[in-house]
């Protein structure tokens, strides 16, 4: 089976990464084909925390209405520290990759646990490592997948919510293509 191909924006705060998810849902796009990944807390909060009850989670913090709403619509997600980085989230389709690679202690040319998840998904390595730079100094990057036609279709609707970049990855290539914002 042929791997999705993806479309990746990066927004600079998470108004701005909620806004595209709900243009997405809103364009017809399926939460199970969408992703979020960005830090848990601001840096110059100290205190993050979460907890899970069943199918609910709260998390509470500076980010923690962005990120406990967001968690409900998403099928799956979690919190890991990612040396440099920091404390991130991920919800969403790359979760289970993340989990992945942790869980296969995965090293994709000493890409982090995300790293890999991105490149194992298409993302290109130059392009792994400018989104985790994006995710270190707090942007948010908001991940669709689908056939060609639903990433031509998700890029125009990421554009309309000005990211500071688009980029589509064709997963089945070893190059992506970058297109402006």
């Amino acid at each position: 089976m042929e791997k999705p191909d993806s479309v990746v924006a990066v927004f600079a705060d998470h108004n701005a990464a909620e806004t595209a998810v709900k243009k997405l849902t809103t364009a017809g796009f399926e939460m199970k084909n969408l992703s979020v990944v960005g830090k848990g807390y601001h840096t110059e909060e100290k205190v993050i925390g979460f907890y899970n009850t069943g199918d609910r989670i709260k998390f509470w913090g500076g980010r923690g209405a962005f990120w406990g709403g967001l968690w409900g619509l998403f099928f799956g997600g979690l919190f890991l520290t990612i040396p440099v980085v920091g404390h991130v989230v991920v919800l969403g389709y790359l979760a289970a990759t993340v989990v992945a690679a942790v869980e296969n202690a995965v090293v994709v040319g000493g890409l982090s646990a995300l790293g890999a998840a991105l490149y194992g998904i298409g993302v290109p390595k130059d392009s792994v490592i400018k989104y985790e730079a994006a995710v270190k100094a707090d942007s948010f990057l908001v991940l669709a997948q689908g056939t060609t036609a639903d990433i031509t279709r998700a890029k125009a609707v990421l554009a309309s919510a000005n990211p500071s970049s688009l980029d589509i990855h064709a997963a089945n290539t070893t190059a992506g293509h970058h297109v402006p914002a």
